[in-house]
């Protein structure tokens, strides 16, 4: 099984209770592969220390970093595919980063930008 990085939808989906999305996290658990979430990603969705499904979901998951090499990549991928979702683009350049699947409630947005990578990154619908 590949490595994850999981996109806000993801989040959202797992704070609201989303069977298939705990199922998929569960079988990344079981295969010792801990999903990684960069930390953009959870500012875009944690509004309320109340969100206890979304800490409990958290916690099984590796919080990456948005360091600066992330950053400038995420920047180009912006550039190049003439988008502004900076936290949709740390979610590709930290998938190529870790050549990790993208598991993703908005595949549209995220294929985009992977198409302007260079790199092959798989995204995968919810």
């Amino acid at each position: 099984m590949s490595r994850l990085v999981y996109d806000a939808g993801v989040l959202v989906a797992a704070d609201r209770g989303d069977r298939r999305v705990w199922l998929a996290h569960a079988a990344q658990l079981l295969e010792r592969s801990v999903p990684l979430v960069p930390a953009p990603v959870v500012a875009q969705v944690s509004r309320s220390p109340q969100q206890a499904q979304l800490r409990r979901f958290l916690a099984g998951c590796h919080i990456e970093p948005l360091g600066e090499r992330d950053a400038h990549a995420a920047g180009r991928l912006l550039g190049k595919s003439r988008t502004a979702d900076v936290v949709d683009a740390s979610v590709v350049a930290i998938a190529i980063r870790y050549h990790a699947v993208i598991l993703t409630g908005d595949v549209e947005d995220l294929e985009r930008l992977a198409a302007v990578a260079g790199s092959t990154v798989d995204v995968v619908g919810l």
